[in-house]
Formats: structure tokens, sequence, C-alpha cells
């Protein structure tokens, strides 16, 4: 979107994205959601050099996108289900993502520990055969060899990443003595991360709308912006932060609301039934002992319930997650106390003699993943693959095309993270069928924003940081930006110091001209978009008061906020850190 030098209204930059929807209310395609999924079809899209609209009723990567494990995985537990054309392709879109997206996407070795030989293997054929869960039995060493065997098989083509190892009890409790001393074996191997997985889509929103230009055609997207009906003039959209609403025409309308599909299918006036959603809720933990006993591993294993579960470091917190139940989609995504006393039982399953209790998490969140409807199975033998449902909108009331069409439907019905690439890929191919256009480009190899030219080795990124230092930025604040925005923080840096910036009293991790891009460059509609999406300081526990009323005060500028719209951000993100994260922020204000 490059940088935005001042010379109208701030507020007209920060809106300008939904103006432009406005001002020309008709596209080829309407994407209706912004999470990873929709993303990833509108820089598809935009890079064929299709007219490409997205609208997200929320902020990008709000949703289930945002409320990830943080995995890069093939889905090793996913073979239990005989989903094997799903799990070739994971584990080749995660070795595509070490390559294209590497400021973000990282290896991560990840242990299992393992308490018996041949345990699992009478009841995981049934389990295969029936997808019922049964009597909890924990898979013993010879299926997870069997599995992991699997795995390394299907990384064999342009592999990144070493095959797995297996260790003896002695050797394994040698490398992680604070595992259960009952443990004979461990097993490792290696998937990837993602750390920052908002910002990444945030990156792959700007690469669609960078290409969309480059491309000879036009590619809009706006946050806050929802679908509210269907009708003759096409889709009715409202702008959430000013209340308008407006009429906007589509040849093919993408649906990718995730979890919400139905609904939003019930809105344009052709309810279904696809989705049967299961939320699935994480604590981050600020537990300086239980991060040492990970020796900087994912320890990913087999809770008693049969249910795969996860303890995570990430940088100087560690993430535990995760539940799987079918969700309420009346009822907030949250965290609930059970689930949190469901999170320590599985750390003592595995590190017995460290403890862990509610004071020390510092950030909890929870999302509904975008299954289909499963009725009867287990929600843990819900397929993770994806379908694509066309639909044309016929008869009274159906929206029209700018051709004067009926206009045609795709929803998405699942999806997960780690191939949005390949699953964007197919969305697209069947979008262009429906326009009668042929491919132009393929981003199996393309680089993903701050991605592109990134430093492969630590060496490199030393230099890197070295090259782009200068007054008001050391070494440890380049490197921030390097981790924040990946090669893109050389753009930042040049915004930084074409004015006068300071940093802020309340952290040193951002500066006021730094609060200043995100707003004109980062579509940034409130305050608490840039605590948990633009940044990780919700998610590591350091939103303070002063942080609020600071941001607010630094925001307020660029965005044209007045001392009262300063007072109800604040207020607001106080309210969703509470209700949502479970995160208690007292402020001047309050």
């Amino acid at each position: 979107m490059g940088n935005r030098i001042s010379g109208t209204s701030s507020e007209a930059h920060r809106r300008e994205s939904a103006a432009a929807l406005k001002e020309r209310p008709s596209a080829q395609v309407l994407i209706i959601g912004g999470g990873i999924n929709g993303v990833g079809t509108f820089r598809d899209l935009a890079l064929q050099g299709v007219d490409v609209a997205l609208v997200e009723r929320g902020d990008y990567c709000q949703g289930a996108s945002g409320a990830s494990s943080h995995m890069i995985h093939g889905g090793i537990r996913y073979l239990e289900n005989g989903e094997f054309r799903l799990v070739k392709e994971s584990v080749v879109e995660r070795n595509r993502l070490l390559r294209i997206a590497p400021h973000y996407v990282k290896p991560l070795q990840t242990t299992i520990p393992i308490f018996s030989t041949f345990s699992g293997i009478l009841s995981a054929p049934v389990r295969f055969l029936t997808h019922k869960q049964g009597k909890p039995k924990e898979r013993g060493a010879f299926l997870i060899k069997l599995g992991l065997s699997i795995y390394d098989f299907f990384s064999r083509d342009g592999g990144s990443v070493p095959k797995h190892q297996f260790l003896g009890r002695d050797k394994a409790l040698a490398e992680l003595p604070r595992l259960h001393q009952g443990i004979k074996y461990t097993a490792t191997y290696f998937d990837a991360s993602v750390h920052n997985p908002e910002r990444l889509t945030l990156d792959v929103l700007q690469d669609g709308e960078k290409a969309g230009h480059a491309a000879g055609g036009s590619a809009r997207a706006s946050n806050y912006v929802s679908l509210v009906s269907m009708g003759a003039n096409g889709v009715r959209l409202r702008d959430e932060l000013t209340g308008g609403e407006f009429d906007f025409q589509a040849d093919v309308i993408v649906n990718t609301t995730g979890a919400w599909v139905d609904l939003t299918n019930q809105a344009m006036g052709a309810a279904s039934t696809f989705m049967g959603g299961t939320k699935g809720s994480h604590i981050v933990l600020d537990h300086p002992e239980l991060l040492a006993a990970c020796n900087g591993r994912e320890i990913f294993f087999e809770h008693t319930d049969g249910r795969i579960v996860l303890i995570y470091p990430m940088g100087d917190r560690v993430l535990v997650g995760t539940t799987d139940v079918d969700a309420d989609m009346s009822q907030d995504a949250v965290c609930t106390e059970e689930e949190v006393d469901y999170f320590f039982d599985l750390v003592g399953h595995v590190f017995p003699t460290i403890a862990v209790d509610r004071k020390h998490i510092v950030y909890s969140f929870s999302g509904v993943r975008p299954l289909p409807r499963h009725d009867a199975t287990q929600p843990g033998f819900v397929s993770r693959d994806y379908r694509i449902e066309r639909s044309v909108r016929t008869g009274e009331g159906a929206a029209a095309t700018p051709g004067g069409k009926a206009a045609v439907v795709l929803s998405l019905v699942g999806g997960k993270w780690t191939t949005f690439r390949a699953l964007a890929e197919h969305m697209t191919n069947d979008v262009l069928r429906e326009l009668g256009k042929e491919r132009k480009v393929s981003t199996a190899k393309l680089p993903i924003g701050g991605g592109a030219d990134f430093p492969v080795t630590a060496q490199g990124e030393q230099e890197w940081i070295k090259e782009h230092m200068g007054p008001g930025l050391d070494a440890s604040r380049v490197e921030g930006l390097l981790t924040r925005y990946g090669t893109r923080a050389g753009e930042v840096i040049a915004f930084l110091q074409a004015g006068e910036d300071a940093p802020l009293r309340s952290t040193r991790e951002l500066s006021v001209r730094e609060l200043e891009f995100m707003a004109l460059n980062e579509q940034v509609g409130h305050l608490v978009d840039v605590l948990i999406r633009r940044t990780s300081l919700a998610f590591r526990g350091l939103v303070t008061g002063e942080l609020l009323n600071e941001i607010a005060e630094a925001l307020a500028g660029p965005l044209g906020w007045d001392a009262t719209k300063r007072q109800a951000e604040v207020r607001l993100a106080q309210e969703v850190l509470h209700r949502y994260h479970k995160v208690n922020v007292h402020s001047l204000v309050d």
C-alpha cells in the first residue's frame, strides 16, 4: 500500500480501502472473509489480473486464523483418519512455506514422549475404520514409528527438515531430564512454526493489493465491512466503523467465512448446513521452569483422553493447547476454567515435577475450527481437509451481477493454516473457470511479503541488522523490526527516518512513528488491533494501562481520534482483552 504522506485527512487515509469499494461498487469477484484462506485467494486472484474485492467484518485474521496453535505441520495424526492426500499436501506446503515465508515460518523440533511399545495396535485400526474414539488407548512406539516413517516418506521430495529419530529412555531423559520418568522412548521429528500468523496474513493481503495493480487489474480489500443481505442490487455491505451501508455486485462471490459459512449463506438468502466447527482453546504461560524443561522443543503427545495436545515454547513464553469440543456458535469462543484445568493436567502428564497454576497464565485464546458437519463422528476424527461447494443464486431476490446474471457462490468448507496456499490455488482455479479465464502466474515459488530476500543464516540476519542501523535504531530495535516485518522492515525503517520519532515510554518495542506507519499502511481500525494482531504484546502478557493510553495517544493523530474517541478505544481494548482473553488491564480512564 506504500508509505502515505499527509495531505488530506488521516481518517480518509485509514478508510480509503472501504471508500474504494463504495466508489466502484462492483468487481468480477467478491470474497467474504479475511482469514488466511480468504486473503490467500485474494492474493492469487489478484496475481491473475482478476478484478477482485475482499471484505472482512472484523480485523484480518481475527477469527480462527488468529486462534491457531501457531503450527505449520503435516498433521501426523491425520494418518489415522486415512487422510493421506491431506498429509502429503500439508507436508509439501510446510516445506514450501519454509522457503517462501522464512521470516515467519521456521523449523520446529518436536518431541513425542512415549510410554509403551505396542499399545494401540488393535484399537488404531478400529479408529481408522469407524472414526469413533472408543475407550482411550495411547499410541505406542510401534504405531508412532510407523506414522513417522510415512511422514518422512511424504517429505522426501523437496524436504527441508531432517528425518525423525527414536531414543530409548536413558538418552531421552539425558536430553529432557524433566520428562516423566516412566517414559520408554521419545520420538523427535521436525515440523514448522509460524510465530506471527496475523502478520503473515497481512503480508499475503498486501502482496495481493500490490499484485493487482501490477497485473493490470484491481484488488481492493477492507476490514470492518460486513455482509448484511443479498438482493436484486447485489449484496448489501455495512461499514462497521461508520454504520454506512451500500450495495455491491460481483459475478462470483467466494464465501470464506470459516465456521460462519452457513450463517453467511443464510444472510445471502440460501441457508446451508455445511459446517460443524469445533472449539479449540490455548493458554500462554510465563513460566521459566517449564520453558527450560522444553529445551527449545515442542512437546507433542497424546493425553489420557486420546486427544493430541502440545506444550510449545515461543520466545520466552510457553503455549499450551489445545482442546477439541463441539462449538456453540451462539456463544463467544473463550477458554473456560474447565479447559484451563485440562491444560494443567496435561502438563503434569509429561512434566509431573513442574507446578503450574493460574498465576502463570498471561493470555488465553480460543477459536472455532471451520470443520465440516460431522454428526456422530468424534471431533478429533473430523476431516481437516477442505472442499468447495458451488451454488447459483436464482429466483426472486437473487443478486444481480455487473453483467445482469445471477451470481455464482463458492463456499469453502474446511481448510487448515498449513495448506492455505494450495487451497487458495484450488479456489482461484475454480473462480477462473467460472470467469472463463486462464491462470497466468503460480504462487508455488513466489516469496510472500517480507520473506523476499530474507537472510537464510543467522550471520546473514546479523549483517542485515548492522546494515540498517542508524540514528535511534540500535541493533535490538532493528532486530525487532526484522522479526515483525521481515525484509519489509526496510520500508518501515525508511519511514521512521523520514520524520521525528520517539520510542514509547511503556515499551522499547514500538515508537510513535512506527504506530503511524501501521495506522497509515495496515488498516488499523481499533487500538486492540495493534495489541493483538499488529504486534504480539497482548500474546506475551505485556499490555499495561500505561501502554494502552500511550498507543491510543500515538494513533490519535493519524487516525483522527479526539479525546472522547481515544478513551472509547482504551475501554474497548480493555473489554476485548477481558472478555475473550481473560486479561485484566486498568488504565487512567477507568
